[in-house]
């Protein structure tokens, strides 16, 4: 019993260690990014690293859903920076590359945009 907690509390602190150490709007979950709603994070292969935009607007961002930031959000936070999108809101990114969530996930935990049009990838630190 005792040790079965010792082992969940370095489970927990190494955990929480990582999510802290990104210091962004993101969290780490089996290796990935998450949003604070729990869904898997993708990056776009066309937006260019630290170019400030993205590439997926209209249709692309109905169906890859930005990771948005509020006006109050700091633009820089350790590695995570925000983005003006063409349509003026703003959108989170992880080392230069703006975030996404995936329309078709459903749930927290699914991962069905990895490698959609070969041009998708989980987000990753």
């Amino acid at each position: 019993m005792r040790l079965a907690l010792l082992a969940s509390l370095a489970v927990t602190s190494a955990v929480l260690a990582a999510c802290a150490s990104y210091g962004g709007p993101a969290k780490v979950s089996d290796g990935v990014f998450v949003g604070p709603n729990g869904m898997t994070l993708y990056t776009f292969d066309r937006d260019t690293v630290a170019s400030g935009k993205s590439s997926c607007n209209g249709q692309c961002a109905t169906n890859w859903p930005p990771l948005m930031a509020g006006p109050n959000d700091s633009s820089v936070m350790g590695d995570w920076s925000v983005i003006v999108r063409d349509d003026g809101s703003r959108q989170w990114a992880y080392r230069g590359k703006p975030v996404y969530y995936w329309v078709r996930d459903a749930k927290p935990g699914d991962r069905t945009g990895d490698g959609v049009n070969n041009v998708w990838r989980l987000a990753r630190p």
